[in-house]
């Protein structure tokens, strides 16, 4: 997908929400278990309720390959009926690889062309050769971990590096790389105030952010720092829309959630001049 396409489909929307498929068949409504593919099942009926209002899904690898080939199975069933159905969503295949150039190629073949996701998450420690490979595909799309919302982000992500921060580091050298204009970046919502500092760097730049809803992160903090004239934010919710309710209504409500996120998303794009 084409960086405008995503853009045209926010202001259409007027939403920037991504929807995180953390599917977890512990978590699922307990009528869905009878189902032949469960996952695809909850999948499926999230993605016909909350698509009107959001522009992006996030499937959590980890919580399809925890399931073996069933799982994959059902990652492949989703992003089939994404593709098909909502052709317009930019899907983000949230899997953190991150390897040496030929092992990057293959993951990246795996993702863009097997799976046919629009994006890809990528941790960047392993530097240049690691992420070139993924960058490589065009109109696909390379997401950078840059400053993530998890306590651990403080170990090393934060610590000084020759008078800069080390994800400040990571910003600035990943906009070297060849085809980084197919670059973003993941900046958690619970550092919303590191945005300012960020938005220096790579000014234009889409971010993914999660952290807003179940993790304690602030919408209007976020785009109080992060939003640009093009927008420039896939704010991202998983759990605090998916597991809304465990009930038979849980479909219905997940709905309701994105919802009330989109029409807080709208005050926010109403004020960008």
């Amino acid at each position: 997908m084409k960086i405008e396409d995503l853009i045209a489909q926010i202001r259409q929307k007027k939403s920037f929400l991504c929807v995180g498929l953390d599917t977890d068949l512990d978590k699922i409504p307990d009528h869905l278990l009878k189902e032949e593919d469960p996952i695809f099942a909850f999948n499926k009926a999230i993605i016909d309720a909350t698509h009107p209002f959001c522009v992006s899904y996030k499937p959590n690898i980890a919580f399809y390959e925890a399931y073996g080939l069933q799982g994959w199975k059902s990652l492949e069933r989703t992003m089939e009926y994404l593709n098909a159905n909502h052709p317009e969503m930019f899907t983000i295949a949230d899997a953190k690889r991150g390897d040496i150039g030929n092992t990057s190629t293959r993951y990246a073949k795996a993702f863009f062309e097997t799976m046919d996701f629009d994006s890809i998450t990528i941790a960047p420690y392993m530097g240049k050769d690691s992420v070139e490979p993924f960058l490589e595909f065009k109109d696909r799309h390379t997401i950078l971990l840059a400053l993530t919302s998890n306590q651990g982000a403080f170990d090393f992500q934060t610590k000084n590096l020759d008078g800069q921060e080390l994800y400040k580091e990571v910003l600035s050298v990943s906009k070297t790389y060849k085809g980084s204009q197919r670059l973003m970046y993941v900046v958690g919502a619970t550092k919303a105030s590191y945005l300012e500092d960020i938005r220096k760097i790579v000014p234009e730049s889409f971010l993914l952010v999660p952290g807003v809803g179940a993790q304690g992160g602030s919408l209007q903090e976020v785009c109080k720092y992060g939003i640009t004239k093009n927008v420039g934010l896939l704010v991202n919710s998983s759990r605090g829309i998916i597991y809304a309710s465990t009930g038979n209504d849980f479909a219905e409500v997940a709905a309701k959630k994105a919802y009330k996120i989109q029409q807080e998303m709208q005050i926010e794009l109403s004020k960008i001049k």
